[in-house]
């Protein structure tokens, strides 16, 4: 499944360098060499991404992922999307530490 968090990820190192490779994202991801090509194809496929051949290389094989436009629009919306469910997150964490820490004044924790 691309999830938000993964279609940023995605999105994102391929923005920055193109000339990724398919197993070079598996290792920066951290996930597998068969999901990035799930994904890759899924990206391929609504037209986020289109996969070019690198001409002048000795890999024939080799591509170049590069954004469309609608590949970065998409991106704009799923960064927002993924920063507002970070900060919503962030927020849970905060209001649990400080519970935590009261808990602890008041010796609940001991």
């Amino acid at each position: 499944m691309l999830t938000d968090e993964l279609r940023y990820k995605l999105l994102k190192a391929l923005e920055q360098n193109p000339n990724l490779s398919q197993r070079q994202l598996s290792k920066e991801l951290g996930i597998s060499l068969g999901k990035v090509n799930y994904c890759i194809n899924a990206l391929l496929d609504v037209g986020l991404i289109k996969a070019q051949n690198f001409k002048n290389s000795q890999n024939k094989l080799a591509y170049a992922y590069v954004l469309t436009p609608k590949g970065i629009e998409d991106k704009a919306e799923v960064t927002t999307r993924f920063l507002h469910r970070k900060l919503r997150e962030y927020a849970e964490i905060e209001r649990e530490i400080e519970n935590i820490k009261a808990e602890l004044v008041e010796g609940k924790l001991v």
